[in-house]
């Protein structure tokens, strides 16, 4: 009769096995990170700025200033970072308000941001109730926008329509991952279902009202008005 070679141990839950450990960082907890130093940051300077707008102890302008910092640091943390990230400015208040933001996302990241202007004129819907302006410039930059994240930006956004324009003329440009939408203010009356993802200042108007919006960039005063 042959010998049967000896069974090996059925091992204890805590015998140590030859499968390799992986050291913990100390103080660092088990589980997966959903915000790093840098996230913190911009959530913290993000609510910093949402305090003193809440707050309102300043004046029109520096108000407008703190508006689009919160909307660059909201973009950042939306995005997680600058990577891919476009922005156009929809003409002609649109433009000089995305050169602002980028200007913003510079200070905090270091990385200079794509920016560029789209002319939506021969796409609005309305063209025949209310004569157009001419045509303004369209300058996409130099990377294109197709595969990227786009940030369309604008001062006021009221109906919609000026933003379904917008889509549809970038459209005949390219086709970028995603597409997210900046305004300054947002009062409301929208006729078309489109709200925007980053907003500065939601002010409630009546139809008849009028929200101007203006940037020393192209006017001689800055702020905005309701009459």
């Amino acid at each position: 009769m042959s010998e049967q070679p000896p069974s090996s141990p059925t091992p204890h839950p805590g015998d140590q096995t030859d499968a390799p450990s992986v050291a913990p960082v100390p103080g660092e907890p088990e589980g997966r990170i959903v915000l790093d130093e840098r996230d913190i940051a911009r959530a913290l300077t993000r609510i910093s700025h949402e305090i003193l707008e809440r707050n309102k102890g300043a004046a029109d302008l520096v108000l407008l200033g703190r508006a689009l910092t919160r909307i660059s640091h909201e973009i950042l943390e939306r995005n997680k970072g600058a990577a891919d990230l476009v922005l156009l400015g929809i003409p002609s208040r649109g433009v000089p308000l995305a050169k602002r933001v980028a200007e913003r996302i510079a200070a905090v990241e270091g990385v200079e941001v794509p920016v560029g202007s789209l002319d939506i004129t021969m796409y609005r819907d309305d063209l025949r109730k209310h004569p157009a302006r001419g045509p303004q410039h369209t300058e996409i930059p130099s990377g294109g926008i197709d595969g990227r994240t786009v940030v369309l930006v604008d001062d006021v956004l009221y109906s919609g329509r000026t933003v379904r324009a917008a889509l549809d003329a970038m459209n005949d440009i390219g086709r970028p991952d995603v597409v997210r939408l900046a305004v300054l203010v947002d009062r409301g009356h929208r006729d078309l279902p489109i709200r925007a993802d980053h907003v500065g200042k939601n002010l409630p108007s009546a139809r008849t009202e009028r929200v101007a919006v203006r940037l020393s960039e192209l006017d001689d005063v800055e702020g905005v008005w309701i009459s």
